[in-house]
C-alpha cells in the first residue's frame, strides 16, 4: 500500500493545509467565463466542501472574471480560521474570454486589490504570479519585474506568501533569488508528466508543488489501464487518478475541481482510496517511458 500520507498535510509557508483541497475555476459559466450555470449549486458546492474538511481552496479574479472569487466570498465568508484562501494574478480575459497577460505594474497591483475586495479580505494568504511568456504551457523567460511588484505588495503587508504557476525549473530558481516561493502550481497528472524532476526537487525543498489539471482539464484523461485499476478498486478512474498524485510525492496538494456535489464527494473520498504496489506500477506506465 501506499507509504505517503495522502490524507495528511502539508504546509504552505507557515500555513498547514490538507493536502486534498478544492479548486474553483469550474464554478464558472463555460470556458471559465461568465456566472455559474446554477448559482445555488455553486454556493453549496463550496459549503460542503468546507464542512467536508477542505481547508486549502484555489481562486483567481480572472475566473469570470470576479466570478468565483464573489461566490467564494457569498458562500463562506466570514472564513472559517483555518481556511487558506489561494489565489493568482498575472492574467486578464479578453472580451472574448480570451486568457491575456496582464504584467505591468498597475495590472499586478489592480490584480491583488481587486482579489482583496472580491474576496472580502486585507491579506491574501497566497498569491501565484501565473507566468503568461505562452498561454499554453511553460516558456523560458525572465520573470524578475512582475514577481519584484509582487514581492513589493508582499512587503506592504497585502500578500502573505507567494508561489509562481506556469513555470520551469530556470524561473523557479530566478524566483527564489528574489523572494520565498511556498508554492509551484503546473500541469501535472497520470499522462502529463513533464515535471516529474521538478517535484522531486521541490519536495527535497520543502516546496508544495500543485498540479493543475490533475485530472486532465478539458481533455479529461482517459486510459484503459486506469480504468482497470478502478474498477479492481471498486473506485472511479478520477478518484484512482487523484489517489496516485498523492501517492506520487508528499509535497503534492491537489486542488480538483467540479461544479457537482457528487463530483465533490467522489474526488474528497479519494484521499482515503489506497493503492496496492502492483497498482501504482501499472498507473506509472501510462505516460510511457519518454515523459521525463
Amino acid at each position: 500500500m501506499s507509504k505517503i500520507d495522502q490524507s495528511g498535510s502539508f504546509t504552505l509557508g507557515d500555513l498547514k493545509v490538507k493536502r486534498l483541497g478544492y479548486g474553483a475555476m469550474q464554478l464558472a459559466g463555460p470556458g471559465v467565463f461568465g456566472p455559474p450555470k446554477n448559482h445555488e449549486t455553486a454556493l453549496a458546492v463550496l459549503r460542503e466542501a468546507i464542512d467536508s474538511g477542505v481547508n486549502h481552496m484555489d481562486t483567481s479574479d480572472f475566473y469570470g472574471p470576479h466570478v468565483t472569487n464573489r461566490l467564494i466570498r457569498e458562500a463562506l465568508h466570514p472564513y472559517r480560521d483555518d481556511l487558506v484562501i489561494v489565489t493568482k494574478i498575472g492574467a486578464r480575459r479578453g472580451a472574448d474570454a480570451s486568457w491575456l497577460p496582464a504584467f505591468s505594474p498597475d495590472e499586478l497591483k489592480q490584480a491583488v486589490h481587486d482579489n482583496l475586495r472580491n474576496l472580502g479580505l486585507d491579506v491574501l494568504d497566497v498569491v501565484n504570479l501565473r507566468i503568461m511568456l505562452d498561454v499554453h504551457g511553460p516558456a523560458e523567460g525572465s520573470i524578475e519585474a512582475p514577481l519584484t511588484i509582487l514581492a513589493g505588495l508582499q512587503q506592504e503587508g497585502l500578500v502573505r506568501h507567494i508561489g509562481l504557476s506556469n513555470v520551469t525549473a530556470n524561473q523557479i530558481a530566478e524566483g527564489r533569488r528574489i523572494t520565498e516561493i511556498v508554492c509551484v502550481q503546473n500541469q501535472y497528472n497520470l499522462a502529463h508528466r513533464a515535471d516529474d524532476a521538478l517535484i522531486d526537487s521541490l519536495a527535497r525543498d520543502g516546496v508544495a508543488y500543485v498540479p493543475f489539471f490533475p485530472l486532465g482539464g478539458f481533455t479529461p484523461l482517459q486510459s484503459s489501464a486506469l480504468s482497470d485499476v478502478a474498477a479492481r478498486l471498486k473506485a472511479t478512474p478520477m478518484q484512482v487518478a487523484l489517489a496516485w498524485l498523492l501517492h506520487r510525492a508528499p509535497n503534492i496538494l491537489l486542488i480538483p475541481g467540479t461544479s457537482s456535489l457528487a463530483h465533490l464527494r467522489q474526488n474528497i473520498a479519494a484521499a482515503e482510496l489506497e493503492l496496492p504496489e502492483d497498482a501504482i506500477a501499472e498507473l506509472d506506465r501510462i505516460a510511457g517511458p519518454s515523459h521525463a
